[in-house]
């Protein structure tokens, strides 16, 4: 059993740490086409990004490849394949719950990590990236890593999903976890100003805390952000 467990934890980590790379040089290598010159000068930063962000891969893989054994090997999990077995109508709901939960503990999460104490021992290490490029996505400090680690692999055990939309959350995840630290603007203004744009977020607004670091905190939605205003509006183009 321990041994089953250890591969898939060591399988979910090697997923992650592939998807992370893929992901993110893709995008830094559309960011030297698109934007070239921007990311100039910062290749020893960018190697401490992939540096901190292999070491999240590890702690996000071994909590998931835990809840990946004992869905596949006990059915502990309200994670499901039949489609039959909710309404079709669930499928977006699920989608956006998981996501709104998500948010939820990553606004809150990282308000606290901007606490002088825990920004100090841990977050000061994701802000070092100045500024941030989409190598910076998962360029965490242990032990912010595992604060972001536990909330997916938590939420399978609390609200069903199908597998399906589960992989579009962990994609969503990871496309606007790169995207967001980009350092440029990859939709039209029309987008980013319009009612949709003014409550979903992108490169604009979390380049915003980066700048300022004591607003913005949001990861999906504003909701939270401007709930307890703490939104500052969009970075300067």
């Amino acid at each position: 059993m321990l041994a089953a467990i250890i591969l898939s934890a060591l399988a979910m980590t090697a997923i992650v740490a592939v998807r992370y790379l893929l992901t993110s040089g893709g995008f830094a290598f559309a960011t030297r086409l698109v934007r070239p010159g921007l990311y100039q000068d910062l290749n020893p930063q960018i190697g401490r990004e992939i540096g901190w962000s292999m070491a999240s891969a590890a702690i996000y893989g071994v909590p998931a490849g835990i809840v990946a054994w004992g869905w596949q090997e006990h059915g502990w999990t309200l994670i499901y394949t039949d489609l039959a077995a909710y309404p079709l109508w669930y499928l977006p709901l699920s989608l956006f719950l998981y996501l709104f939960a998500h948010d939820t503990w990553f606004y809150w999460t990282h308000r606290l990590m901007h606490r002088p104490k825990w920004f100090r021992i841990a977050h000061a290490v994701h802000h070092a990236s100045r500024p941030p490029t989409a190598w910076a996505a998962m360029s965490f400090h242990p032990i912010e890593a595992l604060t972001g680690a536990v909330v997916i692999p938590a939420l399978v055990f609390f609200i069903p999903v199908h597998v399906g939309v589960l992989g579009m959350v962990l994609g969503i995840m990871t496309l606007m976890g790169v995207t967001n630290h980009m350092g440029w603007e990859m939709f039209p203004k029309w987008l980013v100003h319009s009612r949709v744009g003014n409550w979903v977020i992108t490169a604009s607004h979390h380049q915003r805390h980066h700048d300022a670091y004591r607003c913005n905190y949001g990861l999906y939605f504003r909701f939270w952000d401007r709930l307890c205003r703490t939104d500052r509006g969009l970075a300067k183009p």
